[in-house]
This record gives structure tokens, C-alpha cells and sequence, in this order.
């Protein structure tokens, strides 16, 4: 493969322009990462969207191929490359398949900061991109405005109302609508700054949207890691983990996040930052990706994501020690994409499900293939995630199983989408919460 061409006068001024404004010549995918894709396709076949479409242009191989193209200058940055660049999940399937390690992932993020720093969206995407990634995730004072807002909608009548007259139908929302969390009647942010007291002393990470729509997961939380063991602090002035805005190419706002996060947490002696989605804990464990080495941030970033444990990790080590009665159900695991993929996290979730007496777990086909939630791309990509939601659906109910069980927040909000729409009546969890249901 050739080597990127040499920057212009021009290109290095943009360049310098975007290190000044919180950018770094990071935020582009790099000769030495896409060049390590060796064009094997052993990935293609575990990409969700070339499994769904079949194009060369939509498997990581051809996008590592368009970002290297775009870097050489023999592509043009626009609508077809920012088009299979969005429809991506992100799932990180291909790099668990990858022999030459490629990270993938961050390839992606990178790939997608350049778009957002080259590339003009029209004028709604802009607007809307800018509200979510800016003006809300950032704040969560926001949020809560935000979410009680939206409880208003969903308690009054309203939603009923929408659904009823086909308003939602007519103005192309309705599956989107069905995706809709069910927002909390209590929110966890009364729960910041407080201490659950035990024995060993770990954080917890709280998340942002899963404040206001998982609150019930995260106290779940608490009261496993409590009974076995843990003080449990929630520190206050924590913010989003920045894996959305990551996700979406937005650094500068991930990086801000990241410092902020980095500040909190690390101002405590914690043995552990505990987090209980598989999505954030990805993102909390590669701060030290969002700045170059030399940067004043890249330390404080390493020394933070080494703390890092997803629940089902730090459980899984420190070995569960409170007494469990019996839960008699059958369960099938969905593997969270960030969980297995990003993490490498399989077996732990796993084990503790089996501690569970009267537990029983049956595999299901293909559990590691995304689920189609990835972030808000059930939102941005609607009709390619219930497709392959329609297939997760399809393969869990092969299993036979009463509930599944999976460990990202997300996850479970698109799972109990498709039970509702594929009317399996099954049960939708997290781990965590099977485990608070057996813990005595």
C-alpha cells in the first residue's frame, strides 16, 4: 500500500488551525494503523452490515480501504465515503476475527472525526448533531430537564395520543418511537456524591442517559457490589464517559469529557472505577487514545482506564461471597459488542450467570453478532437495525430461554424492543440484576 501523500501548505495550516481548537493530528486515521490490514476478509463475514448487504464498500476491509484511499488524497472525503463510514455499527466484531490485530475501532472514531472536521452535513443533521453531542450529553442538568420533559410525553396521555392518531407513522417516527427508553420515576442523580459503605472501596460510574433510564441498574449495582464486599462511592461531579461523541467523530467534546472524568475520579483512592455498560467501560478504558503521548493528559488517562472494571469483570475477580438463593429460570446471553469485542470480556458474565442456583443457561446461535442498537444507531440507521434486530430476535428464540441476559445498557433497551415487537415474551436484564435477584 503507499504511503499517504505529503501535506500541502494549505492542509498543514486546517491542521494547525484544529490542534489550537482541541483537535490533534490524531484525529485522522494513520499510515501505520489501516496499514496493518492485510486484505485477508476473515472479518467480512462477522461484519453485521456486510452480512446484511453483501457490499465489499460496507465490510471493515472496505472501509479501512476507503479511509486509506481519502488519506492518500485518491478518494474524495464526500457523500459515498461519509455514507458507509455512518453505516457502520462500530461493533468491533472484525477486530475479535482480525490475525493482524488491527484496531478497527479506533480507525472508525478517527475516520469519523475527520468527517466532522471536513465534511458538511445538512443543515438538520448539523443542528441535531450539535444538541445531542454538545448542548445535552455534556450536562447533565439537561439531561434530567431533558428526561422529565420526555416523561411528561410518555405519562400524560401523549404517547398514547401519537401513537393512536398515527402522527408518528405520518412523520416517519414511529420504530424510532418504539425504541424510546421508559424514563425512571426517580432519578439516580440524587444518588451522586453519596457512600454505600462495605470492606474494599471501588466508584462507580454512573453513566448519563442511564441516570435517568437505568437507575434501577445502577442502585442494582450498588447493592451487589455492597453485599459482597465493596464501599461503594458514586463521586459527584462525574460527567458522560464520551463514548457517544467518540463514536460520532465529536473528540473535542470526548476529550473534555474525558479530563473532567479523569479529574473526579482520580482525586480518591479507589481500587476500582466500576461500570456497568459495556459501551462506557470501551470508551473509560481507551482515554489514553484521546491524546498523544507527549500530551499533559495522556498519563492522568492511563493511570485512570487501568482502574477501570466492568462489573461483570471486577465480580468475576474478586469472586462473589453473599449467599444466593435459587432464581429458577431458563436464560440465554446476548454478548454486548463492546463487552466481547472492545473489552474481551466473554467467560466473566458467563461464570456468574452459572452461580446462580436454579439458573439455567442455553447459548444462543451467533450471540456475539450486534444486536443493532451500537450507540444511537438504531436512531441514524433505523431500518438496518431492526433487521438485525429481527435476526438477534429470531436466534434468542432458538434457545428456548425465558430471559435474556446481557450486559449493556443499550443492549437491553433494543432487546426489549424486539421482544415487545416480535411478541416473545421474554424477560430482558442485565447481569447485574439477575445477580441482585438471587443475592440474599
Amino acid at each position: 500500500m503507499a504511503a499517504p501523500a505529503p501535506q500541502t501548505h494549505e492542509e498543514a495550516q486546517r491542521e494547525f488551525a484544529l490542534t489550537l481548537s482541541g483537535f490533534t493530528s490524531v484525529d485522522k486515521p494513520e499510515y501505520e494503523d489501516y496499514s496493518r490490514c492485510v486484505h485477508c476478509a476473515l472479518c467480512s463475514n462477522q461484519c453485521p452490515t456486510y452480512r446484511l448487504w453483501g457490499r465489499e464498500a460496507d465490510s471493515p476491509r472496505g472501509r479501512i480501504r476507503q479511509m486509506a484511499l481519502v488519506d492518500q488524497g485518491r478518494l474524495e472525503l464526500g457523500d459515498s465515503f461519509v455514507l458507509h463510514i455512518d453505516r457502520c455499527l462500530n461493533c468491533r466484531n472484525c477486530e475479535s476475527a482480525c490475525p493482524s490485530g488491527v484496531e478497527y475501532g479506533q480507525l472508525l472514531e478517527r475516520a469519523r472525526s475527520q468527517i466532522e472536521q471536513k465534511y458538511k452535513r445538512p443543515l438538520f443533521s448539523r443542528i441535531a448533531r450539535d444538541v445531542v453531542y454538545r448542548r445535552l450529553l455534556p450536562h447533565p442538568g439537561r439531561i434530567a430537564a431533558a428526561a422529565r420533559a420526555l416523561k411528561i410525553y410518555q405519562r400524560s396521555g401523549l404517547a398514547m395520543l401519537a401513537r393512536g392518531t398515527g402522527i408518528l407513522r405520518l412523520l416517519g417516527l414511529q420504530e424510532r418511537e418504539r425504541l424510546m427508553p421508559q424514563i425512571d420515576s426517580t432519578f439516580f442523580f440524587s444518588e451522586l456524591g453519596k457512600t454505600f459503605p462495605a470492606k474494599g472501596r471501588v466508584a462507580l460510574f454512573a453513566g448519563c442517559i442511564a441516570q435517568v433510564t437505568f437507575s434501577e441498574l445502577n442502585r442494582a449495582t450498588i447493592r451487589v457490589l455492597q453485599a459482597n464486599g465493596c464501599e461503594v462511592v458514586v463521586p459527584r461531579n462525574q460527567v458522560c464517559c464520551g463514548a457517544l461523541a467518540a463514536h460520532a467523530g465529536i473528540r473535542d467534546i470526548a476529550r473534555n469529557l474525558a479530563r473532567t472524568n479523569q479529574e473526579v475520579f482520580l482525586s480518591a483512592d479507589f481500587d476500582a472505577i466500576i461500570t456497568n455498560a459495556a459501551g462506557c467501560g470501551s470508551t473509560l478504558k481507551e482515554y489514553p487514545e484521546f491524546f498523544e503521548e507527549n500530551h499533559t493528559s495522556h498519563a492522568p488517562a492511563e493511570k485512570f482506564s487501568a482502574k477501570v472494571k466492568d462489573i461483570t469483570q471486577f465480580l468475576d475477580e474478586l469472586g462473589l461471597t453473599a449467599p444466593l438463593r435459587s432464581v429458577p429460570l431458563r436464560v440465554t446471553y446476548q454478548d454486548s459488542c463492546h463487552l466481547c469485542h472492545g473489552q474481551q470480556i466473554r467467560e466473566a458474565p458467563r461464570k456468574l450467570i452459572r452461580t446462580v442456583p436454579g439458573v439455567e443457561l442455553a447459548e444462543m446461535p451467533l450471540s456475539e453478532q450486534c444486536c443493532g442498537s451500537a450507540g444511537v444507531y438504531n436512531v441514524t440507521e433505523t431500518k438496518a437495525s431492526m433487521e438485525l434486530l429481527a435476526v438477534k430476535m429470531e436466534n434468542a428464540a432458538k434457545s428456548k430461554a425465558q430471559a435474556i441476559v446481557t450486559a449493556n445498557p443499550g443492549c437491553i433497551l433494543q432487546l426489549r424492543a424486539g421482544a415487545a415487537i416480535h411478541n416473545t415474551g421474554q424477560e430482558i436484564m442485565h447481569v447485574v440484576e439477575l445477580l441482585d435477584r438471587a443475592t440474599t
